[in-house]
């Protein structure tokens, strides 16, 4: 295979995470990196952006990165101000991760892992965003960086597909306990909300948010299913949230009249 790829890396987990010196350690075997992260964590930023505040970017050394960023953005604005701005030309793949915890299901809606991939895919740019379901930064990673090279080899040996969005979620299990790779469904899902009342160093009360995932989906095709199967899963995304089936539903109630 040769390693001819121009391939955008970054993360919502920051510049300093385990799973993003994973990512580079695999991804480089494929191609030229250009890395940009966010300088501090940005978990659960979904696809935010930086409209009210200046965004910081400062070149910093990446063991196995020809080119690499820290930025004081989110991770859409890392790959937007890779992309716009930073990159001579448009990378072949965007890989977002290693996330630590899981994006499937509902999850993926607010994932800043998630909103990066998808902003490269806005741009036409073929993106994957990968993720452990584990959040410890102490987590054994080496089932994932297995498992993210049998991905990336099976895509580079074949022609990827235009408009190539996945969200992969990897089990936090042996490797010989591993099953298999799914592709699948998102599980219908959602977080039960929960805030504890805390007080800060002035008394002055504030909310935590905590809470627990509630799985509603009783299907055996889901990502969250195939995950407690302790099978990869890979759910094919897409940011065209239009609900066609609905449209002639609403023209039908001819809103002019």
């Amino acid at each position: 295979m040769k390693k001819d790829k121009t391939i955008l890396i970054t993360n919502d987990d920051g510049i300093d995470a385990p799973g993003l010196k994973v990512l580079v350690e695999v991804a480089k075997e494929f191609g030229e990196l250009f890395l940009i992260a966010p300088d501090t964590p940005q978990s659960g930023k979904g696809h935010a952006i930086s409209v009210h505040e200046p965004i910081y970017v400062s070149k910093v050394e990446f063991s196995g990165v020809k080119t690499a960023y820290k930025s004081s953005g989110t991770p859409a604005d890392c790959v937007k101000l890779a992309l716009n701005k930073l990159m001579d030309c448009p990378p072949d793949i965007c890989l977002a991760g290693i996330n630590h915890g899981s994006n499937s299901s509902v999850s993926v809606i607010y994932s800043g892992t998630m909103g990066a991939a998808i902003e490269a895919g806005i741009d036409g740019i073929p993106a994957i965003g990968f993720s452990i379901a584990e959040w410890s930064h102490e987590a054994d990673l080496e089932t994932a960086k297995i498992y993210v090279n049998k991905i990336l080899e099976k895509l580079f040996d074949n022609d990827i597909p235009k408009g190539t969005l996945l969200n992969v979620n990897i089990p936090t299990a042996d490797l010989s306990e591993i099953q298999g790779v799914k592709v699948c469904r998102q599980a219908k899902g959602r977080w039960v909300e929960e805030f504890e009342v805390k007080k800060d160093d002035n008394e002055q009360e504030y909310y935590w948010l905590t809470g627990y995932y509630q799985n509603q989906d009783n299907g055996n095709d889901t990502d969250e299913h195939m995950l407690g199967k302790n099978y990869v899963t890979v759910v094919p995304v897409q940011f065209d949230m239009t609900n066609h089936k609905a449209i002639d539903d609403f023209n039908h109630l001819n809103f002019e009249s």
